[in-house]
């Protein structure tokens, strides 16, 4: 997995972990009006895969493309690019800041400290 995705590239990728291995012209069907032109998406998917985030199959005349990382692994990885960019690398200043910011209560850091501690029991 190189670089992060722009929202285009994000977009396409959430189409193939919610519907599976796709057909360029297959996924046109997923998008929203205005839908993007074929060879937008053609090249969206193509960028996706120098990146290391598809491959593909040959299918009769077409590719078929498919994800190699899972939208789980994107997160994580996505969370610690953020955490280390903006946070230093601390967890703890995130957790912080949401904190500050009103975006956790108290409540909430008391549940995830409770999630927490019952996980490594």
């Amino acid at each position: 997995m190189k670089q992060d995705l722009t929202e285009k590239e994000e977009e396409a990728m959430n189409i193939f972990w919610e519907k599976g291995p796709q057909i360029v012209r297959e996924m046109l069907e997923f998008y929203p009006d205005p839908k993007p032109h074929f060879n937008t998406l053609s090249t969206v998917v193509r960028t996706l895969e120098d990146k290391g985030f598809v491959s593909h199959k040959q299918t009769g005349q077409s590719y078929q493309y498919f994800a190699v990382i899972s939208a789980e692994q994107y997160h994580k990885k996505t969370l610690s690019n953020i955490i280390s960019r903006y946070f230093s690398g601390s967890y703890i200043n995130a957790i912080s800041a949401l904190a500050k910011e009103e975006h956790i209560s108290t409540d909430e850091l008391r549940q995830l400290i409770d999630e927490i501690e019952n996980s490594e029991k």
